[in-house]
C-alpha cells in the first residue's frame, strides 16, 4: 500500500503562527494611521487578511505539487524571463517614496523584486544540481550563476533597494557554499564581493549617513537614526509582557514604517519580551525544520532547494530583527511572513509551500532509514 506523504507540522504550524500574527500586527500598527487619514482601520485588516487568505491558498496547492518539477528548465527560463522583464519594466513607473520598486495597481502593489529572489532561488539549486559533477570549474558551474545573479542584483540596486540585493546574494552565497565548492574559491568570492557591496554602499550619500548613524543613532535621532532610536523606545517601553494589543504609543505618527519594516518593534511594545521571543522561536523552528529537511531530502535538488527556501526567509529575519535592535545598519528588509506588503507574503508563502512539499517526501526518508534500522 502506498505511503500517504506527511508534511512537516511544526514547519507548517511555525508559518500558520506568523502570517496570523501579519494579520493581527499590521491591522494594530495601520489603525491610528488609517484613523488620521479619515479612513476606517478595517480596510486594512481586510486588505491584509485577503492577501493572508490568497496566499495559503498558494500554499495549500504548492505544498501538493511535486518540487521536482521545478527543475525543468522551460519552467525555470520562463520564470527568469518574466522576473528580468518585470524588474526593468518597474524602473519606468513613477518614483514612490524615493524608489521605483512596484507597479501600482489601483490601491494593489507588485514588488517584482520578491518573485525574482524566487525565481533564482529555484535557478541556482537546479543549476548546481545538474554540473554538482564538475562543481570547481568555475567557468562551467558557477558562470551562469553569477551572471545571471549580477543582472537581477544591478537592476533592483537601480530601483534603489540595497537591502533585497544583499537578500538575494545571501541566498546565492549559502546554495554555493551548499553545493560544496572548494573553500579557496569561496573565500576569495567573499574577498571581492565584500569590499564591492562596501562600495555600492557608499556611492549614495544617504547610504553614509545610515552607516554614521549605525554607530550612535542618539546623535542622530533627528533625521538618519530616528528609526532605529524610536523602535528602541518601542521596545524598551514594552517591559515583559507589553502594553497590550493594540495600545501601543510609538505606531502613532512616532515610527515611520510600523506596519512593515519596523513591525517587530511594534511587537515588542504592544506584546513585550515574551511576544518577541516568542516571534524569535518561531522563525527558529522554520530554520530548524527547513535545514532538517535539507539533511533528509531525497535528491540533491531537493537539499538544495530547501536550504534556498529556508534562507529566504530566516536569514531576512534575522536581519530585519537585527536592524530593529540597532545591530545591523538600516537596510530597508520587511520582516518575512509578518511585514505588511502582498508581494512579500505570498512569495514567502509560495516557497514555504514547496519546502512543505520537500518535507514530504524527506518524511518518507526518514521513515524508510528507521524501518531498515529496526530491521537490522
Amino acid at each position: 500500500m502506498a505511503r500517504t506523504l506527511k508534511s512537516d507540522k511544526w514547519l507548517f504550524l511555525a508559518t500558520l503562527l506568523l502570517v496570523g500574527t501579519s494579520v493581527v500586527m499590521v491591522y494594530s500598527a495601520s489603525s491610528f494611521k488609517a484613523m488620521t487619514s479619515n479612513s476606517s482601520p478595517l480596510i486594512s485588516l481586510l486588505k491584509q487578511l485577503g492577501v493572508a487568505a490568497l496566499g495559503m491558498i498558494v500554499l495549500s496547492i504548492s505544498m501538493r505539487v511535486d518540487y521536482r518539477n521545478y527543475r525543468r528548465p522551460e519552467l525555470i527560463w520562463t520564470a527568469l524571463v518574466i522576473a528580468f522583464i518585470a524588474l526593468v519594466a518597474v524602473l519606468f513607473m513613477p518614483v514612490r517614496n524615493g524608489t521605483q520598486r512596484w507597479f501600482i495597481i489601483g490601491s494593489t502593489t507588485i514588488q517584482p523584486s520578491e518573485f525574482a529572489k524566487l525565481a533564482l532561488t529555484v535557478f541556482t539549486a537546479a543549476l548546481l544540481e545538474r554540473r554538482m559533477h564538475r562543481i570547481d570549474e568555475l567557468s562551467y558551474s558557477l558562470a551562469p550563476i553569477g551572471i545571471a545573479t549580477g543582472i537581477f542584483v544591478l537592476l533592483i540596486l537601480k530601483e534603489p533597494d540595497f537591502g533585497t540585493s544583499v537578500a538575494i546574494l545571501g541566498i546565492v552565497i549559502a546554495l554555493i557554499f551548499a553545493a560544496g565548492v572548494k573553500y579557496r574559491y569561496f573565500l576569495s568570492g567573499l574577498i571581492v564581493l565584500v569590499p564591492a557591496l562596501v562600495g555600492i554602499a557608499i556611492l549614495e550619500p544617504y547610504r553614509i549617513k545610515r552607516l554614521m548613524s549605525f554607530t550612535d543613532p542618539w546623535a542622530y535621532q533627528a533625521k538618519e537614526g530616528y528609526q532605529v532610536v524610536q523602535g528602541w523606545i518601542a521596545l524598551g517601553s514594552g517591559g515583559i509582557f507589553g502594553r497590550g494589543l493594540m495600545a501601543g504609543v510609538t505606531k502613532q505618527s512616532f515610527l515611520p514604517e510600523a506596519n512593515t519594516d519596523f513591525i517587530a518593534a511594534v511587537i515588542g511594545e504592544e506584546l513585550g519580551l515574551i511576544g518577541i521571543t516568542v516571534l524569535i522561536i518561531t522563525f527558529c523552528i522554520i530554520a530548524w525544520r527547513g535545514l532538517r529537511t535539507a539533511v533528509l531530502a531525497p535528491d540533491r535538488f531537493g537539499s538544495l532547494l530547501a536550504i534556498g527556501l529556508t534562507t529566504m526567509v530566516a536569514v531576512q529575519a534575522f536581519f530585519n530583527l537585527s536592524v530593529v535592535t540597532g545591530l545591523v545598519p538600516n537596510k530597508g528588509l520587511p520582516l518575512p511572513l509578518v511585514s505588511n506588503g502582498g508581494s512579500s507574503l505570498l512569495i514567502n508563502l509560495l516557497g514555504m509551500g514547496i519546502l512543505l512539499n520537500i518535507s514530504q517526501q524527506a518524511s518518507t526518508v526518514a521513515a524508510t532509514k528507521v524501518g531498515l534500522d529496526a530491521e537490522a
